[in-house]
């Protein structure tokens, strides 16, 4: 029987956990024994959808890229979870493995079983779109992974409207393996990365988005506010947010909604999210165990309709 936590991921017959954990800080902010802890709270909580890159954490000094599938590969090991656990990982930025042609996708894919320790990848993203590389030729050799046992269902990250509709007409017109999920950016203070034409196809095709950046880089969570130094990696990317109207009249709808329920602000950025049309699970990461809760809290929080449409309102 399904969890009633758990959602359809489109049309891939996965069914994951509405806050799919975000891998990036493993390698980077969180070591291995804090991204375990982390990720043994997260299993403990219901949550089975990790999300990782093979570039992770390659702009690090003394990093390479693949830090996170390394990590993510032994704590599955070491659990002896692999079944339970819905790994999604990404092509085309790791420095060894650069873009989309075939050979790449083929020698990636390898690489990164390799790191995470076994013999298939759940759901595998092209990271970034190269426009060069035909889509008949990515389609080509994702569909070959596929074939192969390697990967189960494959997805889309950065990408125009235009070459996704492509590649999924391609996907349909030669009865290859076809993107079953978006990995868009997008959140309450960056609607229009994803709202419109790519929405539009993701719906009509019945791709699940799995939003990153949902919570914009740290801006949602409420600990960013005028006068208020925070001690981040991320603190001067939030500041583009911090001195807008927009983001301040989104923090002020953000503090009236997470009052009305008693929840962490996170949480009801996250709860929008997670309402809106074709989403399926934002993406979050949590540096420490202490990080994880107001993330986790989205499976229990539902917003009324007034609630959402005063976020919406704020944030437009």
């Amino acid at each position: 029987m399904t969890s009633p936590s758990l959602r359809k991921l489109g049309s891939s017959g996965l069914e994951v956990f509405p806050l799919c954990l975000g891998g990036n800080v493993f390698g980077w902010t969180a070591d291995e024994a804090t991204s375990f802890a982390v990720l043994d709270a997260y299993a403990a909580a219901g949550g089975n959808f990790v999300d990782t890159a093979d570039s992770y954490s390659a702009w690090i000094d003394g990093n390479e890229g693949g830090e996170s599938e390394t990590i993510i590969g032994r704590w599955v090991r070491a659990r002896g979870n692999r079944d339970d656990v819905v790994i999604a990982t990404k092509v085309s930025q790791h420095p060894e493995f650069p873009g989309l042609t075939a050979a790449n996708i083929r020698a990636a894919a390898d690489a990164s079983l390799r790191r995470l320790g076994t013999d298939h990848i759940d759901l595998y993203y092209t990271h970034f779109d190269k426009p060069e590389v035909p889509v008949e030729e990515i389609i080509g050799a994702l569909d070959e992974l596929v074939r192969a046992g390697k990967v189960r269902h494959i997805a889309a990250s950065n990408i125009s409207a235009e070459r996704l509709r492509a590649s999924l007409d391609f996907s349909d017109r030669e009865g290859l393996a076809k993107y079953v999920a978006l990995q868009p950016h997008y959140n309450l203070v960056s609607r229009d990365t994803y709202e419109g034409e790519l929405q539009d196809v993701a719906a009509r095709y019945g791709l699940a988005a799995v939003p990153y950046f949902a919570l914009a880089a740290g801006f949602l969570t409420g600990k960013y506010r005028p006068g208020r130094t925070v001690d981040s990696a991320r603190a001067g990317r939030v500041a583009q947010y911090l001195e807008s109207e927009r983001g301040q009249r989104v923090l002020t709808a953000l503090d009236e909604v997470a009052q009305a329920h008693d929840a962490p602000v996170p949480t009801v950025a996250l709860a929008w999210l997670a309402a809106r049309p074709t989403v399926a699970a934002p993406i979050a990461s949590a540096r420490t165990v202490e990080q994880l809760p107001a993330l986790l809290e989205v499976a229990e929080l539902t917003l009324t309709e007034a609630e959402v449409a005063r976020l919406t309102q704020a944030s437009a």
